[in-house]
């Protein structure tokens, strides 16, 4: 099963080295589910020029707002609602949860409550997982077509699925603590409140369920469709 990548942001140079650019991380994250890969750089208005050039669709974090005047951002959003009609299965993470719910005409803001960092609790349909989050943004009213399938006290729009088109969350299930920490050296210094950031490193080394959400979202991918 080939899954196409649409890449909308780029980790930091300094640290491409080290882990990888996004779409490297996700490979490793789904790593092991049968998958083949294929990246299309979104950010840089390149698009399938088909919905069925892969088998899948996902999309990427980035570290643009998804209501942002970018030249990238309305033709995703009409690749985006082509695959929902057609069919084809999307996935989406931080940047991606958010830019699948504007697409489908759901709203998203700069959180007035601030930033979430690190290892975050979510109730994903009644159970408990413990995932990495970096963001400010987040999905304030929730898209018709879509049902919530997690929240948090801080987040509760954290996830959604909209029938068999769409599984998106808002943390990050592919950023390590190594990740983190580094994200918090490299973009966190003067951006992310100084306190939040102090939080965050002191929850590193919490047992994350990464894997646990990797293995939805390869079930999502795989589930049989008409």
């Amino acid at each position: 099963m080939l899954i196409g990548i649409l890449q909308t942001g780029e980790a930091p140079e300094a640290l491409r080295g080290r882990t990888g650019d996004y779409p490297d991380m996700f490979e490793i994250l789904l790593a092991g589910h049968g998958f083949t890969f294929r990246t299309w750089r979104a950010l840089d208005n390149e698009l399938p020029a088909s919905v069925h050039d892969a088998d899948g669709w996902l999309i990427t974090g980035s570290r643009h707002g998804a209501y942002e005047d970018l030249p990238f951002i309305k033709p995703l959003e009409a690749f985006i609602r082509a695959a929902y009609d057609a069919h084809v299965p999307i996935v989406g993470v931080c940047f991606g949860h958010q830019i699948i719910a504007q697409a489908m005409g759901g709203k998203v803001e700069k959180y007035h409550g601030g930033w979430s960092v690190g290892p975050t609790e979510y109730d994903f349909d009644g159970g408990k997982m413990i995932i990495n989050a970096w963001h400010q943004d987040q999905v304030t009213e929730k898209p018709p077509g879509a049902t919530r399938i997690a929240s948090s006290p801080f987040c509760e729009n954290a996830a959604f699925l909209y029938d068999d088109r769409a599984f998106t969350v808002q943390p990050h299930p592919e950023m390590t603590d190594d990740y983190v920490a580094a994200l918090i050296e490299t973009r966190g210094k003067g951006v992310v409140p100084d306190h939040v950031m102090q939080t965050a490193t002191a929850k590193l080394g919490t047992p994350l369920d990464s894997g646990s959400l990797a293995d939805r979202m390869a079930a999502f991918f795989k589930q049989p469709r008409g």
